[in-house]
C-alpha cells in the first residue's frame, strides 16, 4: 500500500511539473552508457562486495521550456554485483548479474543553456538474471522480484546536439528478501555515465 502511495505521489508531482511547463522544446534520440554497479545487502554475515560495470542502450526524449524539463527513458540495462557471506572461517563469494528493461522518468532544471540538474523515478523490469557462488553450493537461486521501483538523480551537460548525463540509481524496494535460506535485503545500485544524441 504504501509503495502505492509513493508512486501516485510521484506521478502527481510529475503531472504538475509538466502542467506548469510550456512545451518549447521536443526532441528525441539514442542513448548510450556505461554503469559501475554494487549490490547492497543487510542480514546476518552479509557484506558488500566488487562492483560491477555494465551498459545500457535505449531511446530518450525531452519534453519542456527554457528552464523545467521532464525526460523520459526507456533503456536495455546490464548490471549487478557481488556480495559476501561469512560463516565462520568459510567466505562465500555470491555474484549478480541482471539483465533489465529499466525506465526512468527524470525531472530536470537548467541553471544554464549548458547545464543541468535532475532527479525522478526509475521503474525497473528483470528479464533475466544469473547467479553464482563461489563455494558451487546448490542452493535455490534468488526469488528476484520482477519489478521494482528506484530513484535516479545527477547532473547533465547539453553540447550542441549531444546530451551528457551522469547519475546515481538507488532502488526504492528490495530486488530479495533471501539469499541461500538466509534473510537479506538485498539492492542494486550503480552510477552512470551516459551520451544521447538529439536527432532533433
Amino acid at each position: 500500500m504504501k509503495k502505492v502511495i509513493k508512486i501516485n505521489l510521484v506521478l502527481l508531482i510529475f503531472q504538475l511539473v509538466f502542467t506548469q511547463t510550456q512545451a518549447q522544446e521536443f526532441s528525441i534520440g539514442p542513448k548510450i552508457g556505461i554503469s559501475q554497479g554494487n549490490i547492497s545487502v543487510t542480514g546476518t554475515d552479509f557484506n558488500k562486495g566488487n562492483e560491477k560495470l555494465g551498459y545500457h542502450a535505449g531511446l530518450f526524449a525531452r519534453l519542456g521550456g527554457n528552464r523545467i524539463y521532464i525526460q523520459p527513458e526507456v533503456l536495455y540495462t546490464n548490471t549487478g554485483g557481488e556480495f559476501e557471506n561469512t560463516q565462520g572461517n568459510n567466505t562465500i563469494t555470491y555474484t549478480a548479474s541482471f539483465d533489465r528493461i529499466d525506465v526512468p522518468l527524470m525531472a530536470g532544471f537548467k541553471i544554464a543553456r549548458f547545464f543541468r540538474v535532475q532527479a525522478g523515478p526509475v521503474t525497473t523490469f528483470i528479464i533475466d538474471s544469473q547467479f553464482t557462488d563461489s563455494g558451487n553450493s546448490n542452493g535455490p537461486d534468488p526469488d528476484y522480484n520482477s519489478t521494482t521501483l528506484g530513484y535516479q538523480a545527477g547532473i547533465g551537460f547539453d553540447i550542441a546536439n549531444m546530451i551528457l548525463d551522469f547519475k546515481y540509481e538507488g532502488a526504492l524496494g528490495k530486488h530479495a528478501d533471501a539469499i541461500a535460506a538466509l534473510s537479506t535485503d538485498q539492492r542494486q545500485n550503480q552510477l552512470m555515465l551516459s551520451l544521447g544524441i538529439r536527432l532533433f
